[in-house]
């Protein structure tokens, strides 16, 4: 279990400090960080576990926030805000509700704070076990609700361009590919050659996604030989299934 936790805020904000200590005394290791872009990111190899502490103007702190939100999406962050109504109310413009592990008002209980981590740490290690899948794909609704349909039965990851999923996968191991076939700037034919180059992911197994289904598309799409190709317009039902049957049949 990593108890790990990375703290965001004024550090020289007393809360801040208390919440540390907090942590600390429940045999968490806390990075602390301030809340602004340029600390944010001389965090190296941050824990999965976040905690931002709003103590303010949030508009001061929006390069920050956004910095949070990418990461989550790329890294699959458990997060966690604290701050005023208004304020937490205000970062949602910022960090969507839906990416937020857990919003605690102040005046702050810190041990809600340490209960809702203790939950998320226990999530973690379930979500660990899963397989791991990275869709790829420029259209956010799309990679949005492909991630909602499978997220109950596997871990899922989600890159909005070939460039981003590149740099996810130097960092992170995955079981599975979906791949966007027609992204612009950057192929999905291409993304796969690059992924295919690298000994470190050649053998990952990738499934072309793709929203036309007439003949030269397809021929197209197979001529690359990937595991599958799926098409967009798919039902619900239909995705999970697919994914199931793969796993299946090469567990």
């Amino acid at each position: 279990m990593d108890k790990r936790i990375l703290l965001i805020g004024d550090q020289k904000s007393f809360m801040v400090t208390a919440i540390a200590n907090g942590l600390e005394r429940e045999d968490f290791e806390v990075i602390r960080a301030g809340n602004t872009l340029k600390e944010l990111s001389r965090v190296e190899e941050a824990p999965k576990l976040w905690v931002f502490y709003l103590d303010g103007d949030v508009e001061s702190e929006s390069d920050a926030l956004v910095y949070c939100k990418d990461t989550i999406l790329q890294d699959e962050i458990f997060f966690y805000m604290v701050g005023s109504r208004e304020e937490l109310e205000a970062a949602s413009a910022f960090v969507p509700d839906d990416l937020v592990r857990s919003k605690l008002e102040r005046p702050l209980n810190i041990q809600n704070l340490i209960d809702a981590v203790f939950v998320g740490i226990q999530d973690e290690e379930e979500i660990e076990a899963k397989k791991r899948i990275l869709i790829v794909d420029d259209d956010p609704a799309m990679t949005r609700m492909i991630k909602n349909l499978l997220s109950s039965k596997y871990n899922v990851f989600m890159a909005g361009s070939g460039m981003n999923a590149i740099t996810f996968l130097a960092k992170n191991q995955v079981d599975l590919i979906l791949l966007d076939y027609e992204m612009p700037v950057v192929s999905g034919a291409k993304v796969l050659e690059m992924i295919r180059s690298e000994a470190s992911t050649a053998s990952i197994p990738v499934m072309f996604l793709t929203g036309k289904s007439d003949k030269e598309t397809v021929l197209e799409v197979l001529a690359l030989k990937p595991v599958k190709y799926l098409l967009k317009s798919m039902k619900p039902g239909e995705w999970v299934r697919e994914i199931d049957e793969f796993f299946a049949e090469h567990r």
